[in-house]
């Protein structure tokens, strides 16, 4: 069954890069025992990513001149990009530009993904809006023992303690992870009206 995922890493205080959108603090925390986002990547048919971290994940992996590089981390499969902007694309690379509401594009994201997960890469505003339209199931959080004075935000919205049901919390390597459902989408695909289709 289909979920849509919100996998990120944190610093303790909540940020998910700096405010110059760099994940140099993340790649700063030690390996060894870390999460294996391998594993996750493979349980996604679909990765969705606001133009911050497309942009970000471009510009890291050096990307437009090494595109080979694109299909070792995402394969085959569509990575949709909410954008207003025109942004390039690596050779090869299967990115589907959209805008809009969350709402609005849901299903086709969906019916992208397949028999696999929705992975909602970031940023934390993008996966407020999955949550703000109840298409958010899970969110995966990997708490870094790092911490910023500002940045991108983790999620920026108000979330009230009724809304999340945590289910489990493990220590990998030097990273906290936990896992949360969201209450009334556990292990459901609904619709964004909240209805079951």
């Amino acid at each position: 069954m289909t979920k849509t995922v919100y996998y990120t890493a944190s610093t303790l205080n909540g940020f998910l890069a700096d405010k110059h959108h760099s994940l140099d603090w993340l790649f700063a925390v030690d390996t060894a025992g870390s999460p294996d986002i391998a594993a996750f990547m493979d349980s996604a048919g679909v990765f969705v990513e606001g133009s911050s971290t497309y942009e970000w994940i471009l510009k890291a992996e050096n990307l437009l001149a090494e595109p080979a590089k694109w299909q070792q981390y995402y394969g085959s499969k569509p990575t949709y990009v909410f954008t207003s902007r025109t942004l390039p694309v690596p050779d090869g690379a299967d990115v589907r530009f959209v805008s809009g509401d969350v709402a609005g594009v849901l299903e086709e994201i969906t019916a992208a993904a397949g028999d696999l997960n929705v992975w909602v890469v970031g940023g934390g505003d993008l996966a407020g809006q999955f949550l703000d339209c109840g298409a958010l199931n899970e969110l995966v959080v990997t708490y870094a023992p790092a911490a910023l004075t500002s940045g991108a935000p983790l999620l920026p919205r108000n979330v009230g303690v009724d809304s999340l049901v945590l289910r489990s919390a493990e220590k990998q390597g030097e990273f906290a992870v936990l896992t949360y459902g969201v209450r009334g989408r556990e292990g459901s695909t609904q619709s964004a009206e909240g209805g079951t289709p």
